[in-house]
């Protein structure tokens, strides 16, 4: 495939520019977690195949890839601009449970959702609170020239270091980081790096400090963790949009004052080489957010009979940098879109010839990757490997190259069968055995020309929610509703 030159658009510098690794041969990427207080919504999830497909695209490269994926466990508050509870410890008392038990359960659900959307698991997972002591030493070696105590912890100056805001282009002057007002703050986007635990309370998680009993902020743990893990400066930040504004800018003003470093002029100032953000997921029905107590989880599509791997497509449809509207029929069509490719890959399967040499060069590909090359521009990849699965011509040479191209999509289009994506809702009836053996009699009785008891048999499944799809030119043969 295309030797051309991977560029990625930096949110810092609000460009293109071509990659150019830290440590040569070499790629270190950080990715911001979930905080595990509840489950992901499928919003959250976008960030995720996002940075999946960038790791498939370096190693693809040739880089040796460290993907470093946080979990967040103590710190981050109900306001995401640094005010309000910590999320954590206001899930436990209201589930009357360990915080510690909370933020295994829902990291365990988090993960399931990376594996079923084959999303590739990290490097390393690194979780907050196995690194308080590091957080600590981190915040002592700043404090002295950038941060001070007041009652309620122990703060930032963002004034103190230079371009503070550049990332999120803050435009006001209170600046986009802009928090509640604390009694004691010198400027409105000054934000807590130690949170002490107000007198006459205790936390289910917190820690000796010279800076009194609390908690670390929740910025200060990325900052923490991507450094220690990947050293200053590595290659890539990745994080949704929406940690652009405030977390992020407050993440680089920790690693300029820890490096000691100036301007973000020289964007490894910032801690990192390139800074990517993906856009929103947007749904109109407002059950993206978890304030509302119901939200779309990938369950709840799975619960409806949708293989995951459709929310992915849809996912790959919009460029990562665009806006994404989630509606169901926008997922049916992605759904509708994998079965056409797999039914392609299939009926490549069924023509190959392991031993017939095809000496030809399939082109497609290439310009397919050249599109994920550029920006990971990967609606336009998706149609070049469309306009090739639409020939069946040399199936060896374009089975071969399904594969290697797929393993920058992650759609497994090798392994999908179109079985696998029959809609098959949590709550059905009956089950796929039974329809099997329904529509093998039907087929039977269409066979004798007896039209009566097909139309029977049509009926009994249609009550119990199957629907018969007859002349599908897909062969979908049936699905539940």
């Amino acid at each position: 495939m295309t030797d051309a030159p991977l560029r990625l658009y930096n949110s810092l510098t609000r460009q293109l520019e071509e990659f150019h690794p830290v440590h040569p041969g070499e790629a270190r990427v950080y990715t911001c977690g979930p905080t595990v207080y509840n489950y992901p919504h499928i919003g959250n999830m976008r960030a995720y195949v996002f940075a999946d497909v960038l790791g498939r695209v370096l190693e693809w490269k040739g880089y040796k890839l460290t993907h470093v994926i946080n979990i967040t466990d103590v710190g981050h508050l109900t306001d995401d601009a640094d005010a309000g509870e910590d999320k954590l410890e206001k899930m436990a008392a209201q589930q009357r449970q360990s915080i510690w038990d909370v933020a295994r359960h829902y990291t365990d659900a988090f993960k399931a959702d990376v594996r079923a959307l084959n999303i590739r698991e990290p490097s390393q997972w690194t979780v907050a609170t196995d690194y308080v002591p590091q957080m600590i030493a981190f915040a002592q070696s700043i404090a002295d020239k950038h941060c001070y105590l007041i009652d309620s912890g122990l703060y930032f100056d963002v004034s103190t270091v230079a371009d503070y805001g550049r990332l999120a282009r803050a435009n006001t002057d209170e600046g986009e980081g802009r928090i509640e007002p604390v009694a004691g703050k010198r400027n409105a986007a000054d934000f807590a790096i130690w949170r002490r635990t107000p007198p006459g309370e205790t936390r289910q998680m917190e820690w000796d400090s010279p800076w009194g009993r609390g908690a670390p902020g929740w910025h200060l743990e990325c900052s923490v963790m991507s450094g220690e893990v990947l050293g200053f400066p590595f290659d890539i930040h990745t994080g949704g949009i929406d940690h652009r504004e405030i977390h992020h800018p407050n993440e680089i003003a920790q690693n300029q004052a820890h490096c000691c470093t100036d301007g973000l002029d020289v964007a490894e100032n910032s801690g990192a080489r390139i800074w990517m953000h993906n856009n929103f997921l947007v749904d109109r029905t407002g059950k993206m957010s978890k304030s509302s107590g119901e939200f779309l989880r990938l369950q709840l599509l799975i619960d409806r009979g949708y293989h995951p791997l459709a929310y992915r497509l849809m996912c790959l449809q919009a460029h990562y940098r665009s806006e994404l509207e989630f509606s169901w029929e926008g997922l049916h069509a992605a759904l509708t879109r994998l079965k056409r490719m797999v039914m392609a890959v299939e009926r490549l399967k069924d023509k190959a010839d392991p031993n017939v040499l095809e000496n030809v060069q399939i082109v497609i590909p290439d310009q397919a990757a050249r599109e994920l090359f550029n920006d990971l521009n990967t609606p336009r990849a998706l149609g070049h490997l469309d306009a090739m699965l639409a020939k069946l011509d040399h199936p060896n040479t374009k089975l071969e190259a399904v594969g290697k191209f797929d393993s920058m999509l992650g759609l497994d289009l090798l392994n999908l069968t179109r079985a696998d994506l029959r809609i098959r809702p949590e709550a059905a009836q009956i089950t796929e055995a039974e329809i099997e053996a329904a529509l093998a009699r039907r087929r039977e009785a269409r066979a004798k020309k007896d039209f009566a008891t097909s139309d029977a048999i049509r009926d009994e499944l249609t009550a119990k929610g199957v629907e018969v799809m007859d002349g599908d030119p897909l062969a979908w043969e049936w699905k539940l509703t």
